[in-house]
């Protein structure tokens, strides 16, 4: 089986099982993933749940569509971030439940939405800005994510979702898992005495985890 090959199954793998495990719904949720020719996109109007590896999308260098079904129609979102972050090789975007939850809040820190609360959301996500709202398929909302995407590899989108790179398609799906599961430990402990990580503990972590991607 061929690289090429083995990314579609696995991107196909990895969307059935966040599909499964309640992490999107409907025909919500895209990924892709770098590949010699360019990028492989989920397509629009599709399932993740239902995801094969010959209808995936792709996408050449320059972001133009060149084979396949037709990609999602927020692909600029996933390249808005790429061009911001050469090293990436994937992007995941849901609207994972608590995490647009956190995103609808009032009176959040929108330059870091999330506390640390625990090491491994420090590790994989770290910093989380909230990009403003816009409505979908706004290619002002491709600006504001590419501005962020300078200094961050996951940015949550107001009332919308997160957007997280990695540099693996398995590292941007893990890194998107743990910021759902941070969005919903926050929810858990809303109006409860908390005690996240201290800045010093912050900063050690990242010093000696700091991001591939």
């Amino acid at each position: 089986m061929s690289g090429a090959s083995r990314l579609r199954e696995q991107l196909c793998r990895l969307s059935r099982s966040m599909f499964t495990r309640g992490l999107t719904f409907g025909a919500t949720g895209n990924l892709s993933v770098r590949v010699d020719e360019g990028w492989l996109m989920t397509p629009t109007g599709v399932s993740m749940g239902e995801l094969e590896p010959d209808q995936l999308a792709l996408l050449d260098d320059a972001g133009q569509h060149v084979a396949g079904p037709t990609p999602t129609k927020e692909s600029f979102l996933h390249l808005a971030m790429y061009a911001e972050r050469p090293r990436a090789r994937a992007v995941v975007h849901l609207h994972s439940t608590h995490s647009v939850a956190v995103s609808c809040m009032d009176g959040i820190d929108e330059a870091d939405v999330l506390p640390p609360l625990t090491a491994y959301y420090v590790m994989r996500v770290g910093r989380l800005p909230l990009v403003p709202y816009f409505p979908p398929g706004d290619l002002d909302l491709a600006r504001a994510v590419r501005e962020m995407a300078s200094r961050h590899h996951a940015v949550l989108l107001a009332n919308h979702g997160p957007v997280v790179c990695g540099a693996s398609l398995e590292d941007a799906v893990y890194a998107t898992e743990e910021l759902e599961e941070t969005a919903k430990l926050f929810l858990l402990l809303r109006g409860t005495p908390t005690r996240p990580l201290t800045a010093a503990q912050v900063e050690c972590l990242r010093e000696r985890f700091p991001t591939s991607a």
